[in-house]
């Protein structure tokens, strides 16, 4: 029996062995010159690289104008692995948010250890700071502890937040559309910048 496994173990290993050495034979054999370019030209296709940095996002006024709670109640899922916004809910490995607009950033949530950095934003939060935490917390509080990276779009962003809104006692009166003409909204940093959900 011992033959037998000692057998079978060593063309297991033989085999590996020789499937490495063709790997690495192969690869030198066919090995090329990387590219100048890489990639190949689609004709009737325009190049978007050239054409300059994206429009300015609008403030995010302008989004709540138009924005759904119930949009929101759906992105808000991928928040769900660390953060419910549930009347009395629990804090998990984020802090329960329900009612989270209008209270102290990095307080609140029934005592939920808040990283210094976020405590040290100060302030209450308001549309504009969930906006800009919803955005990059990194940037808007770093040395936080929270992970996600952000909500790129605007829409979302203004989704959740009006779904936050409606999780609380007294939600706050939403903000009114700003002018056409009005300027892009700067992405705040910081104890200046506006954050979203609270960590």
């Amino acid at each position: 029996m011992d033959d037998r496994a000692n057998t079978i173990a060593g063309w297991a290993l033989a085999g590996g062995i020789a499937a490495l050495g063709l790997s690495i034979l192969s690869g030198e054999y066919f090995k090329a010159e990387r590219p100048e370019k890489m990639g190949y030209t689609v004709e009737g296709v325009e190049d978007d690289s050239a054409a300059g940095p994206a429009a300015a996002e609008k403030p995010i006024a302008f989004y709540l104008a138009s924005a759904d709670p119930a949009k929101g109640a759906d992105v808000f899922k991928k928040c769900g692995a660390c953060h419910n916004a549930d009347k009395g809910g629990p804090n998990a490995l984020g802090p329960n948010l329900y009612g989270v607009l209008g209270e102290g950033v990095g307080q609140g949530a029934g005592g939920f250890a808040f990283s210094d950095a976020l405590k040290a934003v100060g302030g209450k939060w308001d549309f504009d700071k969930l906006n800009a935490w919803l955005t990059s917390p990194k940037k808007f509080a770093p040395g936080t502890k929270m992970t996600f990276a952000g909500l790129s779009k605007p829409e979302d962003r203004a989704n959740v937040i009006a779904y936050l809104n409606k999780q609380s006692d007294s939600p706050q009166p939403m903000p009114a559309a700003p002018a056409a003409d009005a300027a892009p909204a700067a992405p705040a940093a910081g104890k200046d910048a506006a954050e979203p959900a609270k960590k």
